[in-house]
C-alpha cells in the first residue's frame, strides 16, 4: 500500500510541454519540409508528440487521472498541429 503524496507535483506543466513540442515541430516542418511532404511529416510529428506525452506522464509517476492527462496532451498536440498546418496551407493559397 502506498502513502498519498503530501504535495503532489503539478501535472499541467507536462501537458503544456507536449503542446509546445507540437508547436515547435509544426513550425519546423512548415519551414523546412517541401509542401508535398508536409502532411506525412505532420503525422510523424503527432506520433512523436504522443510518445513524448507517454514519457512525460509516466515520468510524473502518478496514476490518478493518467488517461485524462494523456487525452489532454494528445488532443492538444493534434489541435496545435492542425492550426499550424491550416496556417501554412492558407499562406500557400495566398501566395498563388
Amino acid at each position: 500500500m502506498s502513502t498519498p503524496d503530501l504535495a503532489p507535483r503539478r501535472t499541467f506543466g507536462g501537458i503544456v510541454a507536449v503542446w509546445v513540442l507540437a508547436a515547435l515541430a509544426g513550425v519546423a516542418i512548415g519551414l523546412f519540409a517541401p509542401a508535398e511532404w508536409r502532411a506525412q511529416w505532420i503525422s510523424v510529428a503527432l506520433g512523436g508528440c504522443i510518445i513524448a506525452a507517454f514519457a512525460v506522464q509516466l515520468w510524473y509517476g502518478r496514476s490518478q487521472a493518467f488517461i485524462q492527462r494523456m487525452a489532454l496532451s494528445s488532443l492538444g498536440a493534434l489541435v496545435v498541429l492542425g492550426v499550424i498546418t491550416a496556417g501554412f496551407a492558407l499562406a500557400e493559397l495566398a501566395a498563388l
